[in-house]
């Protein structure tokens, strides 16, 4: 047992790799008659336990807890200021992908029989790839899901932010001219990806005649980021035990995701080829209106308008895009006075949502 124990420095607990039949066995070799059961029995008694493995080790992180701190305040500060306003915070993150199949999914569900699924998550098997990218608008209590198909890239995040902003952001807030995105530090919408912010500029920035102030968690933080936990956690505890075997299953699922607090969520097929490894030259990051803020600026920055009238191209040609909601406003997201959510979707066209 010398070189297979292993133990807490702190408890004194033990383990080891060994089960108690293969301890047996070596015992029974030495001429010792005992059961792997006895064993077992002498193994506690030693102070060894079954243990599984905790997650207890942080990532290692460059980051010092007063620079994290630093930006949670600075965060903070921001939602403030926006809220009093009456500005639009949205947080944004893509959610886990998944398999669409006959596959197993965790949790579980009400059946009067256990549902069959393969026995292997083989991609090869899967239907497709589901690519939740969610935008939670804070303030009033709404989430909206674009579905993607292909790949997670920086265009596919912007262009469902687009889509968001005409059909339901300029709705619900007509008078602004200023957005708060709330966003990781790495992934589609990393704080390091210029295609991102090459992005934000140009479609909303430009396009919108919007001021796009961006602020980004630490890294190992996204865990605070409100759509976690607010929007996310919600949608998995809607589908925990049920096979996503199609893309109509789970956005149905995404859809009939509520809360005793009023969230009420839509979600859309994107059903559109997006490549990765875009790369953005240094000369055309040159190009944008970009102001790092005083705070922590490798995640703090604000895109403003230019001052020549933005390109005459159209709004990206996602599709389909979002239906408009009726307005509500952050006081209104409240359970006594929500109204009772609609059971239909008419889903729009790009162009029918870009005139709007």
């Amino acid at each position: 047992m010398k070189h297979e124990t292993a133990g807490d420095p702190i408890t004194g607990l033990k383990w080891t790799h060994r089960t108690t039949a293969k301890i047996a066995k070596e015992l029974q070799s030495g001429g010792i008659d005992v059961s792997p059961r006895t064993v077992a029995r002498l193994l506690d008694g030693m102070g060894y336990s079954l243990r599984v493995n905790h997650k207890k080790l942080s990532r290692v992180s460059k980051t010092s807890p007063e620079t994290r701190n630093a930006q949670f305040e600075h965060i903070a500060g921001l939602r403030e200021k926006f809220a009093q306003r009456g500005l639009p915070v949205i947080s944004v993150d893509t959610k886990k992908k998944e398999l669409v199949g006959r596959f197993k999914n965790a949790g579980v569900a009400w059946n009067q029989e256990p549902v069959p699924v393969k026995d292997h998550d083989f991609p090869s098997e899967a239907d497709g790839k589901a690519i939740p990218y969610g935008i939670y608008d804070v303030g009033a209590n709404l989430g909206t899901v674009m579905v993607g198909t292909t790949h997670e890239t920086a265009q596919f995040a912007v262009d469902s932010i687009e889509i968001w902003w005409l059909a339901e952001g300029s709705v619900r807030y007509p008078n602004a001219k200023e957005l708060l995105i709330l966003a990781d530090g790495g992934g589609a919408n990393a704080a390091t990806n210029r295609a991102w912010m090459h992005g934000l500029y140009h479609q909303l920035a430009r396009r919108h005649g919007l001021t796009v102030t961006v602020a980004h968690y630490p890294p190992g933080a996204s865990k605070w980021n409100p759509i976690e936990h607010r929007l996310f956690s919600e949608i998995s505890k809607n589908w925990a035990g049920r096979p996503l075997d199609s893309f109509e299953t789970i956005l149905n699922h995404i859809r009939s995701t509520t809360t005793k607090t009023g969230l009420r969520v839509s979600a859309h097929l994107v059903d559109r080829q997006y490549e990765p490894g875009v790369k953005i030259t240094d000369a055309e990051m040159r190009e944008l209106a970009v102001t790092k803020h005083d705070s922590l600026p490798r995640w703090n920055y604000s895109l403003t308008p230019a001052s020549k009238p933005p390109a005459p191209t159209p709004p990206s040609a996602l599709a389909p895009a979002l239906p408009k909601r009726t307005p509500r406003t952050p006081d209104e997201a409240r359970p006594d006075r929500r109204p009772r959510r609609r059971t239909t979707e008419a889903p729009l066209t790009a162009s029918a949502a870009s005139r709007t």
